[in-house]
């Protein structure tokens, strides 16, 4: 289920160009099982009529303040007690202006002054405008109240200019929506998570890997920024796009990848390692390519180094999550692989199980500690097992916490 079901989002929609983007935000929102309901300042409704959002949402439009029919509530009061939270896509220069001085003369600038929900800004205009000190003075004074900015893109401006100022993805919007709705149970926590596979070279042209997809480190790297961590992936060869907010380090091999881990090490509060990194590579990998011939290929293979005793050495107060897929004797195995490299927590799956293997959006996991024993779970999506695995993340802080504060005491 989307974390946006059920909920109520008040979408306000200004006059630029952009506005025509709001159409997609409100297919994507309603798509996620969102209620959303729409308002309109007078110059939205110059470049997208109401009608067309009227037909997205499934609900009324706004685009009046004295406009009430048949309501008997007053109709900006309603909209700004429904919501769970409103947003403002596209922002033009001139309704930023309004929100920072806490003017109201239409719709959508009564209902942000009248709302308790929180509120995000997602601005498109001008590149020029975009850089004004008005602007930028006005934008830093909706942050300083609280308020979320998703800052806009860097492209081709229907204004025939180059540079900063177009509305962010509708889809990138929804992750930024997902995230102010969020417990934020993370802030405060700097989340390193490695992930998808490695390549060890035979020649320039072959290499020996495995079958990482690299969805489930992605989905923990999302799933934690969008709870308030600041993250870092490391991240193998993949096809993945990265998630929105996270800082990604693209590493090719075993030895880059262990060595992008320990370097940013320092930097975490919490590495979680969901990558698949090769045991084994090539002793002698070939300067040239080798040539195809019938007598077939022979290869030396080396074992790669264990970084993961030095790295649990600083280890400190950090937490430290390892992944361990198994094809027999689970549970054993996992326990060995986290007492081994002093885990806080290891989750263990077996991909020969259908839906728990690689390139599949599902995961069937057991979470293993070293004093509370294994606690198995049903087959879930892997955005449902990121949850599950920062949430015991996060009681594993709470008890860190709790043990500090008990040996102080003493």
């Amino acid at each position: 289920m989307s974390r946006l079901a059920g909920k109520t989002i008040v979408l306000g929609v200004s006059g630029g160009i952009a506005a025509y983007k709001s159409a997609e935000l409100v297919r994507l929102l309603v798509t996620a099982g969102a209620s959303v309901r729409v308002m309109m300042t007078r110059n939205a409704c110059e470049f997208i009529t109401p009608l067309t959002m009227q037909t997205l949402s499934q609900n009324p439009v706004a685009t009046d303040t004295f406009s009430l029919a048949e309501e008997s509530q007053i109709g900006h009061i309603r909209l700004a007690d429904q919501a769970d939270a409103v947003i403002v896509a596209p922002a033009t220069a001139n309704i930023l202006a309004k929100a920072a001085a806490g003017i109201a003369d239409d719709i959508v600038t009564t209902v942000l002054l009248a709302t308790r929900a929180p509120v995000m800004f997602a601005p498109a205009m001008n590149v020029n405008m975009y850089a004004h000190p008005a602007v930028v003075e006005n934008l830093a004074r909706l942050r300083a109240r609280g308020v979320a900015i998703v800052e806009p893109g860097e492209g081709a401006l229907a204004c025939g200019w180059e540079g900063k100022g177009r509305l962010a993805e509708p889809a990138v919007i929804v992750e930024h929506l997902e995230r102010i709705l969020a417990p934020g149970d993370l802030a405060g926590e700097r989340i390193l998570v490695t992930a998808g596979p490695t390549q060890e070279a035979i020649d320039p042209v072959r290499f020996v890997s495995n079958r990482s997809s690299g969805k489930m480190g992605y989905a923990i790297a999302r799933a934690a920024w969008r709870r308030g961590a600041e993250v870092r992936l490391v991240s193998g060869p993949c096809a993945l796009a990265a998630p929105v907010g996270v800082e990604r380090v693209n590493t090719v091999s075993a030895a880059e990848m262990l060595d992008a881990t320990s370097r940013n090490f320092p930097w975490c509060t919490a590495l979680v390692m969901a990558a698949a990194i090769a045991d084994f590579r090539p002793a002698r990998p070939a300067a040239h390519k080798v040539k195809k011939n019938e007598a077939g290929l022979a290869l030396e293979m080396e074992g790669v180094p264990d970084e993961m005793p030095r790295i649990a050495a600083k280890k400190g107060e950090r937490i430290l999550v390892g992944f361990a897929a198994e094809t027999e004797d689970l549970e054993t195995n996992a326990l060995d692989k986290l007492k081994r490299k002093r885990l806080d927590l290891i989750v263990a799956n077996d991909v020969t199980q259908e839906g728990a293997g690689f390139s599949v959006d599902t995961n069937i996991v057991s979470l293993i500690t070293a004093h509370g024993g294994a606690q198995r779970f049903p087959m879930m999506s892997k955005d449902e097992v990121a949850d599950l695995i920062l949430d015991r993340v996060a009681a594993i802080r709470s008890e860190k916490a709790r043990s500090r504060k008990a040996r102080a005491a003493r």
